[in-house]
């Protein structure tokens, strides 16, 4: 079997139309589909409603005590059943699921340095064959990033994070592709041109990219993060919008 599992933003689960339209693509790649999906706009309009302070460094949400409580709340409820709802109305049957349910992904709290990130988990473990088992009965998991420790501490992990992780634990029972929605069409030579897609990238062409000055520095962490996945096993990456789960970019060694 193909596994392809996406990783898409929270934004997207926000807008129905949006939702509506991007539940009926993924069903064209079910079974074997994995998605992974964030809800960080949604928990920040709730955060803003509870009077919470929102903290951010670099991008990333730092989340105390009362975040966390928010964050599961968003991420493996509402998000998490707007898109299994939506699936199941399109015929695809899907599975809701956070990290934690079945111990499928363990994590441990990030230690505090400089940043002290609150309860915010980094990747140790994926339960490989709990997912298989899903697989292999054609349901749809749909995988929020809400984690946890072995002691049971729930944590809020980074859904790029997740997915990566997912996708190297599925590399070793099948032919796996992971895919990174964003807001661009794909890699571009010009930011400012949607059209200048560069359809397939593999490492060496990366090099001469990245001699040449053309890519965008704010592509750069997001390909160095590609590159490390396929290196750990994953077939290939693929950049993309919503619009065209099959275009956009594609990453491999």
């Amino acid at each position: 079997m193909q596994v392809k599992i996406i990783k898409i933003g929270g934004k997207l689960v926000e807008d129905d139309a949006v939702l509506n339209a991007l539940t009926e693509r993924l069903t064209a790649f079910h079974p074997g589909c994995v998605l992974v999906h964030g809800g960080g706009s949604m928990a920040g309009r709730l955060s803003t409603a509870l009077g919470l302070e929102i903290r951010m460094h670099q991008g990333r949400r730092i989340t105390d005590s009362s975040t966390l409580e928010v964050a599961v709340m968003v991420y493996a409820g509402l998000a998490n059943k707007k898109i299994v709802a939506g699936l199941q109305a399109r015929g695809a049957d899907a599975c809701g699921l956070s990290g934690c349910d079945m111990g499928l992904v363990v994590s441990h709290k990030r230690e505090a340095g400089e940043i002290d990130w609150g309860f915010v988990g980094d990747v140790d473990t994926v339960r490989t064959e709990a997912l298989a088992l899903l697989l292999e009965n054609r349901i749809l998991p749909v995988i929020s990033p809400i984690t946890c420790s072995k002691e049971g501490q729930l944590l809020n992990t980074n859904a790029d994070s997740v997915a990566g992780a997912v996708a190297i634990a599925l590399s070793s029972l099948y032919e796996t592709e992971l895919t990174f929605c964003f807001d661009k069409p794909g890699v571009l030579l010009d930011v400012n041109d949607e059209q200048s897609i560069i359809p397939r990238i593999d490492k060496h062409d990366y090099r001469e990219l990245l001699a040449r000055g053309v890519l965008h520095s704010g592509m750069l962490p997001k390909l160095e993060n590609a590159f490390k996945t396929l290196e750990a096993g994953v077939g290939s990456v693929r950049l993309t919008n919503p619009e065209n789960l099959n275009g956009g970019t594609v990453l491999s060694l």
